[in-house]
């Protein structure tokens, strides 16, 4: 029965259009679109009802790690269409639960407005590509979009690490080894260690969280292989930044010079909401790795690399407020929302000042403040 109902709610969010769904004791279930999380017209759960909802949908395997560590995270197969990537909880209240959902169809490069760059990466055949930004970002869509491009240009074996598997990828001219942390392999940088003996031509780690993995993912792009990897950071200086802080002092020119030599491009991006309210796009930051990039990398000097995307529009790149500001002059995004996703406000300040905005920044225009179910 809880089954029966968790889907009604989960069907709900498809048919809605929405990218999640939010479950926490003491409210009613709210459903995320185009980034707005509106409640359902629905009672409160209480935390008995969002026991018996979620309780029975956590595999065994993620049994101990949510009695230990308060939360767990797994995939949730719906239906043909539509998988959900799930996280449950602990909390004052009681257990609480989001459900990511998770397309069966991986969409194409093009249907995602990403730059023409983007897909030139896909061509490469070794080194280290970064898709970076916060959480709901749109990486793991990006990543998928590139694999798949992959998948129907050349002959290969792909290999993915991710906790846990999102998209699925049907073999087409390459081969894939999809591995979930927690079901096949004990860690990222156990399955990393373990894919650089398997023949692999491209390797996908689905984040980098240790300096055991970013040091085998930028060894395995060394080494000849291409390798995707993503990172919660916000633009590619901060993503370089990231990466080398996560060793100890002594070992930073070192990892500095590996990557300076190993890393292919970084992609960081955001969704911004579109001016008519009916989704949202990618607003994306792109460095390409050149001599210019290399000597800032190694010589420590990574708050110089926005000057270099700045100047590095022939060769693909561009800064974030850039692909904000085209956006804003094609009127697919607001002033506001542009405002509220620059890196640098000043240059967006003049562009908003003396309107009064419907909505605050960050918040869709609705007729409708609910969901009915």
């Amino acid at each position: 029965m809880s089954t029966l109902r968790i889907n009604t709610f989960l069907d709900l969010v498809i048919r809605q259009g929405g990218s999640d769904l939010h479950l926490v004791a003491g409210n009613p279930p709210r459903i995320r679109m185009h980034g707005v999380a509106y409640p359902v017209k629905y009672r409160e759960l209480n935390a008995e009802e969002v026991y018996e909802l979620i309780h029975d949908l956590i595999p065994q395997k993620c049994h101990e790690e949510f009695v230990n560590k308060g939360n767990t995270d797994f995939s949730y197969a719906f239906n043909d269409e539509m998988r959900f990537r799930v996280n449950v909880f602990q909390h004052l209240g009681g257990m609480g639960a989001v459900f990511r959902a998770i397309p069966n169809k991986i969409p194409a490069l093009n249907q995602l407005g990403l730059p023409p760059i983007i897909k030139n990466l896909t061509r490469l055949r070794r080194g280290l590509i970064l898709v970076t930004g916060p959480t709901g970002s749109g990486k793991s869509t990006t990543l998928a979009a590139m694999i798949d491009q992959i998948n129907t240009d050349r002959k290969g074996h792909i290999i993915t690490i991710e906790d846990p598997v999102e998209f699925i990828h049907k073999t087409r001219n390459c081969l894939f080894s999809q591995r979930e942390v927690g079901t096949h392999v004990a860690s990222f940088s156990r399955a990393l260690l373990s894919a650089l003996r398997e023949d692999p031509d491209v390797i996908l780690v689905g984040e980098m969280r240790d300096p055991e993995t970013i040091h085998l993912a930028i060894t395995a792009a060394e080494i000849g292989i291409l390798v995707f990897a993503t990172l919660h950071t916000n633009g590619a200086a901060a993503s370089i930044d990231r990466i080398v802080n996560a060793f100890p002092a002594g070992e930073e020119p070192y990892v500095r010079t590996m990557l300076s030599t190993s890393l292919i491009g970084i992609v960081s991006q955001q969704l911004a909401r579109r001016a008519d309210a009916k989704g949202r796009l990618a607003a994306v930051e792109v460095l390409i790795n050149n001599s210019a990039v290399a000597n800032l990398i190694r010589e420590n000097k990574i708050d110089q690399i926005e000057n270099v995307i700045q100047s590095g529009g022939m060769q693909g790149m561009q800064r974030l407020d850039t692909a904000l500001r085209r956006l804003l002059d094609a009127n697919l995004i607001s002033a506001e929302e542009a405002y509220f996703k620059a890196r640098n406000k000043t240059d967006f300040e003049a562009l908003v000042k003396g309107k009064k905005s419907v909505n605050p920044p960050g918040q869709a225009p609705s007729p409708h403040d609910s969901v009915n179910l």
